[in-house]
Parts: C-alpha cells; structure tokens; sequence
C-alpha cells in the first residue's frame, strides 16, 4: 500500500522499456502513490518493449516521441496536459543510448556521427524537454525533474564510452536549467547518480557483470537496486524534497565517497 506521497500529481515518465527498467519501477511506485501519468518512448523502443502492459497495469496513457524531435517534445508536452488535464508536477527522464558502444568502438576512435547521436539522445534531448516545457509553462511551481546519470561523469570508467560525456553534459544541463527553471517558475531540477544497475541497457556495456561485482564490494550498503532507485525518484517527486535543486544525488551505496573497502583489499592478498 502507498502512503499518497504524489496524489494529484501529474507527469510525464521517459523510458521505460520492460520491468528491468528504472522508469518501469518508478511508473510502478508511482500509480502506487497516487500520480497519474502519461508514458513516453522512443518508436523504436516501444516495439522492442511491454511499454502497453506497464500502461495497463498503471492506467496510463502512452504517448511515442523522439526526445530528440524539438516538434515530438511539443506534442507529447500538449498531449499530457491534455490527458491529465492541466499542467504537470513531475518528469522523469531515463533515456540512454550510445551507437558507438553497441558498434564496439573504443573511445579513442568513436565514430563522430555515432558520437553526436549519443550526445543528443542521452542529454541534448533533456535540454530539449526542459525548453519546451518552459515554453509552453507546462510545470507546475514546486514541480521536479529528475534525469539519471552515472559516476562516469566524474570519474573514468574505460568501458562507459562516450556515455560519459554525455553524462557529464547531462549533469551541467541539469545545473544550468535548476538556474533559470527554478527563477522563473521554482521548478526543481536534479539528477541521481545511480549504482550500476541491471537494465537492458546497463548489460550492454562490456565487462558489465565483473564491474556490477567489484561496485557491489567498493560500495558499504552494497548497490542500490532499480526499486531502491524508483523509491528515492518518487521522494524527489513529493513536496518533502521541494528546496533540493541542481543537485547530482548519489544513490549508490557510498561507492561515490569510498576509497577502498576491507573486502576489496583482501582480494589482493597473496
């Protein structure tokens, strides 16, 4: 049973692909916590996905757009209100994607084209968002927008690719609209740096499960799982986080502030 924490609360959920899902987890916590809202994915995605059963199971409307379609944004923005009638309370955006990782190329030699692709789905996209609910004054006061990123932003992670620099542009778009969102209408905006986690798009990445292990290990509460995750989006939804804004929040275990664990350590041991 839910406690209420987002009754009356409307918005809008990008990405959620299948139950693996950080999106699909926090739709789920959602509906249980009162919000109504509409689903977004990518076309494409959306074939690949259950993105329908999820909207069943939630009452949800489903909406298709390319987040990085300045018009696709437009539409899906009117559409939402439209179905939820007025405007929103909440976005969450959870959408990722890298060619040159699933193409294999090594950072040193990425495919420029690829590159920008992944730049645009991964962070372009959430400016994109951010400017066209700002336009169209789609947010209510207090309302929050969350994105998630990762500690590859911060620091070197060889096998993340050029995710990282989509990351760290993520984060600084996050910063920069907090800024001017948060002005003009005390809209808050935030990422949260989550644990490496097992989604369809996490097990893409090479050498994902050995780094799952050892992040597991580094980590002294252990990884934060996909509903640990949707738990602290759904706190970050709710009015009692309604002053926290521009943040990049660390939900990983203290991984983030740990040099090294005992357990780790006892792995080099001869």
């Amino acid at each position: 049973m839910g406690n209420n924490l987002l009754k009356g609360k409307k918005g809008i959920i990008f990405g959620a692909l299948n139950d693996m899902s950080i999106a699909w987890k926090v739709a789920e916590l959602a509906h249980e916590e009162g919000a109504e809202f509409v689903l977004t994915n990518a076309p494409i995605a959306m074939r690949m996905g259950e993105i329908n059963d999820l909207a069943e199971k939630t009452n949800s409307k489903v909406i298709p757009a390319d987040a990085t379609s300045e018009e696709d944004i437009e539409k899906l923005i009117e559409e939402s209100m439209e179905i939820l009638g007025g405007k929103l309370d909440f976005i969450l955006h959870s959408i990722g994607m890298s060619p040159n990782v699933r193409k294999g190329k090594h950072y040193t030699e990425i495919n420029y084209k690829f590159y920008n692709q992944t730049l645009d789905v991964s962070a372009g996209s959430l400016h994109k968002v951010l400017a066209t609910a700002m336009k169209k004054d789609a947010i209510n006061e207090w309302g929050s927008v969350l994105a998630l990123t990762y500690i590859a932003a911060q620091r070197i992670f060889p096998d993340y690719n050029d995710m990282a620099d989509a990351k760290s542009l993520l984060e600084s778009i996050t910063r920069s609209f907090g800024y001017h969102y948060g002005i003009k209408n005390k809209v808050r905006v935030n990422t949260i740096s989550q644990s490496p986690t097992v989604t369809t798009a996490g097990k893409g990445i090479k050498g994902f499960n050995e780094f799952i292990n050892f992040s597991d290990q580094m980590s002294p509460l252990g990884n934060a799982s996909a509903q640990a995750c949707a738990e602290y989006c759904i706190s970050m939804f709710s009015d009692y986080t309604r002053y926290v804004t521009m943040q990049n929040l660390f939900h990983d275990g203290g991984f983030s502030n740990t040099g090294v664990t005992q357990q780790v350590i006892d792995k080099f041991e001869e």
